[in-house]
């Protein structure tokens, strides 16, 4: 089974960029990526999707346009660009895999793997 671990967290103003990655083992190409939030008090929010091969992203409401999402499978990462930050985007954020691809791409439920997660706070 695949391990993935986030990083690249930290503390940022507002309009700020920051860059996290989610660092798999290296089968991590068999495995579609997502990454989902969590607000303090709040249910986890889906951020994105990413297939196997990258070809294919799906950004939820409140993040397209600010949040790109890629992959490197050759160093078994994958990486969550985010521009114009918000103190709304501040959270833990998670990086969860499945294998294959996933049909309800924005559920949690159909990713058994899943980071401990790294903190992102957005200051005003």
């Amino acid at each position: 089974q695949v391990q993935v671990a986030e990083s690249g967290g930290g503390l940022v103003q507002t309009g700020d960029s920051l860059r996290l990655s989610c660092t798999g083992s290296l089968d991590i190409f068999n495995y579609a990526v997502a990454w989902f939030r969590q607000a303090p008090g709040q249910e986890r929010e889906y951020v994105c999707y990413i297939s196997r091969s990258g070809v294919d992203q799906y950004y939820g409401e409140s993040v397209k346009g600010r949040f790109t999402v890629s992959r490197d499978n050759s160093k078994s990462t994958v990486y969550l660009q985010m521009n114009s930050l918000k103190p709304d985007d501040t959270a833990v954020y998670y990086c969860a895999a499945t294998f294959g691809y996933s049909r309800s791409f924005d559920s949690p439920s159909e990713y058994p793997y899943w980071g401990q997660g790294t903190q992102v706070t957005v200051s005003s």
